[in-house]
């Protein structure tokens, strides 16, 4: 009677241990951002890392080979991808601004890259801008739940925020907007995509860095593992091969 107690005891235990779970997969996001994140197929979604490609994405990548970790990799809007991390735990998207608003709001590894706002105006523009209060009055293109869409959004001025970046080049071309807020890299990048050519840099600013944000309820230790693959990966001098190999 007293073995099977113990057996009884054992395997009370053993269930009420904490289990790995499916749950415990990581997952995380990003959007079609060329050159930072995109598709390897062209496609406006994917399901797997293998098909997901660019700077951020080869950074995120070579921060993970140097982890036991356990993830999965998705190309989404960035509307849904950046839900997704703020609501869930072992989410997070890449690559995010890091702003002193957004800091409590995720756990974050990095920075991974840098990047430069910069407006866009038509091709063949007159127009002159000193500085970012030169523009006001002016319909800007954005994307929702985009830093640079929030940051002239907080500041007064006008946006016509879409689900992603992808067709803001084109309205730009065909006068449906004024200018478009990118970044300076990107911007050429999408607009070639959408077979526009000519548009000017007008004006740069905020030379921001870029993270990969994690959902707060996320581990620490998850978060720990991450970062000091990324010093890693410092090291041994990937870091600085990939930002060369993308003309940084």
């Amino acid at each position: 009677m007293r073995k099977l107690f113990i057996s009884l005891s054992l395997i009370l235990a053993l269930a009420s241990a904490p289990q790995v779970s499916a749950s415990e997969k990581l997952y995380f996001y990003t959007e079609n951002f060329p050159p930072y994140n995109m598709s390897a197929t062209g496609r406006a979604f994917e399901h797997n890392g293998d098909s997901i490609d660019g700077l951020c994405t080869e950074m995120v990548k070579a921060i993970l080979s140097h982890t036991s970790l356990d993830y999965v990799i998705k190309l989404r809007n960035w509307d849904y991808g950046y839900n997704r991390a703020r609501n869930k735990k072992n989410h997070g998207i890449f690559c995010t601004t890091y702003t002193e608003k957004r800091a409590p709001m995720f756990k974050w590894v990095g920075p991974l890259t840098k990047n430069l706002w910069t407006i866009f105006a038509p091709a063949n523009t007159n127009l002159k801008i000193d500085r970012l209060e030169d523009a006001r009055g002016l319909l800007f293109g954005g994307y929702r739940n985009d830093v640079m869409t929030e940051y002239l959004l907080e500041r007064g001025y006008e946006v016509s925020a879409l689900d992603s970046d992808d067709l803001n080049p084109k309205r730009l071309e065909l006068g449906q907007i004024d200018l478009w807020i990118a970044d300076r890299l990107a911007g050429p990048y999408f607009a070639s995509q959408q077979d526009v050519e000519g548009l000017e840099p007008v004006y740069s600013f905020n030379d921001t860095e870029l993270y990969l944000a994690i959902n707060p309820a996320t581990p620490d230790s998850v978060v720990d593992e991450l970062n000091a693959a990324l010093k890693k990966v410092h090291e041994t001098g990937m870091y600085e091969a990939i930002e060369t190999k993308y003309g940084l």
